[in-house]
């Protein structure tokens, strides 16, 4: 099996923002407003005349992601829409340079990345509402799209990767997936290439060229690659609310409690999280996404040692809550979902009490402490006989729950052995 290196870099990022910025933002109803509104073309285009992010939007959306703990950033450069953020050198004057703002959007995007150590990719849509060709010569409409992402490979250094999106729309069409790929290759070697599969194809695969699959909304499953000829990363999708877009009437926010169970998840079977915010139409976070966003960030800084390197295992892990634990050479991570918040019973709600977890280590344990403030963890041992009479020692984790005033969801121990 071939494993390429910048497809375990793009593992060992873990946690990743998705953000949906476009003319659609300004409307504030979601990202597909065009079509489910059918607005007219000429009265959407002229949201170019008002779109016209703040100049500091860039720098703000970086930072706000590389203090959640993502390690890169997807950005919809352009989206189904046709309208393009960065200069598309040309090939028509629907993009960023030409509306208000005369800004090359996507470069303000890729210098606030590098600046912050984040790595940048491009979200790509492959069906387009504005190119006519689509719909009437889709051969010259694909001509379009190559000339298009050659423009974006070619024109902002070195990137993470294209994250293409609609292959779906056209599922008969010949999409010519040799030659768009082939473009990548040519010019970014190392870019991871990820072609969503949509909310009714998560996880299946596809071109050979393709780096990782998608779950969209939708927990992973670990890649079966029995018989396959290359290794692949596999990426989830998740937004707070129902549109990835900004939408001002969207009250339907899952709890941060979900999304970083979400993400424990993912790192489970090890696939990243892309976490979706959809700014504003001046490029700023809607309060509650920046809200959420600073809230998973204290869970990060917490805990980030064990979602970036760490990798699944094979230890077996008995919990009726579903711990489970990640490897890092001798350093084992225990993700502890029964952590419960110490209090009087009048005043605390407990959905569940914290149980024993028993899990079987290859070696003599060093050091067991809860990573959020260092304290032990309360260890025994069990043996545990089987039909042939041998006992198997297992190590038991007894219950250690977080103090008054104090709960971070799923609790991480680190564990290091012999």
């Amino acid at each position: 099996m071939i494993v390429k290196d910048y497809i375990k870099r793009f593992e060992n990022y873990g946690f990743g923002m998705f953000v949906h910025f476009g003319l659609y933002s300004i409307i504030g109803k979601g990202e597909w407003a065009k079509a489910v509104f059918n607005i007219p073309q000429d009265e959407y285009a002229e949201l170019m005349k008002s779109f016209n992010p703040k100049h500091d939007w860039a720098e703000k959306l970086v930072l706000a992601a590389k203090n959640a703990g993502c390690k890169y950033i997807t950005l919809t450069a352009r989206h189904h829409d046709g309208f393009s953020l960065y200069d598309t050198c040309g090939l028509n004057d629907y993009d960023a340079p030409h509306s208000l703002c005369r800004r090359d959007l996507i470069k303000e995007f890729v210098d606030a990345c590098n600046k912050e150590s984040i790595k940048p990719f491009f979200y790509h849509t492959l069906l387009d509402w504005y190119e006519p060709h689509y719909n009437t010569d889709f051969p010259t409409y694909l001509k379009y799209l190559q000339k298009s992402i050659e423009i974006l490979c070619r024109n902002y250094g070195e990137i993470g990767g294209f994250w293409f999106d609609g292959m779906w729309s056209k599922p008969n069409e010949n999409w010519e997936e040799d030659t768009l790929y082939g473009i990548i290759r040519k010019y970014q070697p190392d870019a991871m290439i990820i072609n969503n599969t949509g909310l009714g194809a998560r996880g299946e695969l596809g071109h050979i060229e393709l780096d990782s699959v998608t779950f969209e909304r939708g927990r992973p499953q670990p890649i079966n690659f029995e018989g396959s000829p290359k290794y692949i990363a596999s990426e989830m999708c998740q937004v707070f609310g129902s549109v990835w877009g900004y939408a001002k009437d969207d009250l339907s926010y899952i709890a941060p409690k979900a999304i970083i169970e979400d993400l424990c998840i993912c790192r489970k079977c090890g696939s990243n999280m892309l976490l979706n915010v959809g700014p504003m139409g001046d490029g700023m976070l809607r309060n509650i996404d920046a809200a959420y966003l600073e809230l998973i960030g204290q869970w990060t800084q917490c805990y980030g040692e064990a979602i970036y390197l760490p990798k699944p295992c094979n230890i077996e892990v008995k919990s009726p809550n579903g711990d489970f634990v990640l490897q890092d050479g001798k350093s084992y991570y225990l993700f502890h979902y029964g952590c419960v918040m110490k209090g009087d019973a009048n005043v605390v709600i407990k959905d569940q009490d914290s149980e024993k977890t028993l899990l079987r280590l290859p070696g003599k344990v060093l050091s067991a402490t809860w990573l959020d403030d260092d304290s032990p963890l309360h260890l025994s041992t069990f043996k545990e006989s089987n039909d042939d009479k041998a006992c198997n020692e297992m190590l038991v984790i007894a219950p250690s729950d977080y103090e008054y005033g104090r709960h971070l969801t799923v609790r991480v121990a680190k564990i290091v052995i012999e």
